[in-house]
């Protein structure tokens, strides 16, 4: 009897453990929030109206229905992209602010600026890549050869330093050193503030060259005002069908182009980070949204956290060799 009743007792005693750690466990997984459970900020350390705003805007449209929360893009323009990415390395890791970064915000700028505010390589974590931007070499120039790149060269060996080229962005100062150094092409780098000024320029015969984004050559080239000379992708890219590589025209291997991606202060939580990751690989498969992002001069190309981290390693040890090897600073 006395065996008996201590087995009860035990079973008894069990009964009510397991039912104290279930609810436990119940109120645990109650109490866990579900992200996203307010807005969602995506931050673009770029003006309203340019290449990466435009791009964020059209992903964020997409995001807010798939996520069934208000994902919007706010505004911090400002030396070079520098002061917005400051900003997110500082916020709160909670899942609530994104970054649209760039290989000039996480890559470049390291390099060109004395000092950023943030750190690229510690202060943020990896989430997912849109895709790459490449670069084209165009001119208006009735004057120079049409044939592309080879002749390009050619006549800038003849006449050294003679062809000014405008230089609209970090990205273009910096493709702009490594292809001259990689062709061996001697020109003159002319360094803008924004695109629209050194269309201007180009367009109006002030320089006769320009290196910029597809998506701010692309309605002068479908005019007829611009011809695209060479895209700096290693082959041709599906954003500007026709046009053939740099490396394609006598310049082996030359290959860099600019790129977006999202990134989120250091210690985010890992399941939002792949909980967002996943929401804009699959925002990317949208065939509309895709050829939407081609237009507007974007390779999508998705890499989750994992690998991102990884590539952005590799392009900051790329853009940092060329960078120093130009001896190119922002003052």
């Amino acid at each position: 009897m006395i065996h008996c009743s201590r087995q009860r007792a035990r079973r008894s005693l069990l009964m009510t453990l397991a039912a104290v750690i279930g609810v436990s466990l119940f109120g645990a997984a109650k109490a866990q929030p579900v992200w996203p459970e307010k807005p969602v900020r995506i931050l673009v350390p770029y003006a309203a109206g340019q290449g990466a705003d435009v791009l964020a805007r059209m992903i964020a449209h997409e995001l807010t229905k798939s996520l069934g929360q208000s994902v919007y893009v706010e505004n911090k323009a400002g030396a070079g992209g520098n002061i917005g990415t400051a900003l997110v390395a500082k916020a709160p890791p909670d899942g609530y602010t994104f970054l649209l970064g760039t290989n000039a915000t996480n890559a470049a700028n390291g390099y060109l600026y004395a000092n950023t505010g943030y750190n690229a390589a510690t202060d943020f974590d990896a989430v997912a890549m849109l895709g790459l931007l490449p670069m084209v070499i165009c001119t208006s120039a009735a004057e120079l050869p049409s044939n592309g790149i080879a002749e390009l060269v050619s006549k800038a060996r003849s006449h050294p330093n003679t062809l000014n080229v405008g230089l609209p962005s970090t990205s273009s100062s910096v493709i702009f050193a490594h292809f001259v150094k990689a062709a061996n092409a001697p020109m003159f780098g002319v360094k803008y503030k924004a695109s629209a000024q050194s269309m201007t320029d180009v367009l109006g015969g002030q320089i006769p060259l320009v290196i910029d984004t597809v998506i701010a050559a692309r309605p002068h080239l479908a005019g007829g005002k611009l011809k695209a000379l060479g895209i700096t992708t290693l082959k041709e890219s599906e954003v500007l069908p026709g046009v053939k590589s740099v490396a394609d025209q006598g310049v082996p291997n030359f290959e860099i182009v600019a790129w977006d991606a999202f990134f989120a202060p250091r210690g985010t939580p890992a399941s939002v980070v792949h909980k967002f990751a996943e929401h804009v690989q699959r925002a990317l498969q949208l065939p509309d949204l895709r050829r939407r992002l081609l237009e507007a001069g974007l390779e999508p190309r998705f890499m989750g956290p994992a690998e991102l981290d990884t590539f952005v390693k590799g392009e900051r040890a790329r853009w940092g060799e060329v960078i120093q090897a130009a001896d190119i600073r922002v003052e």
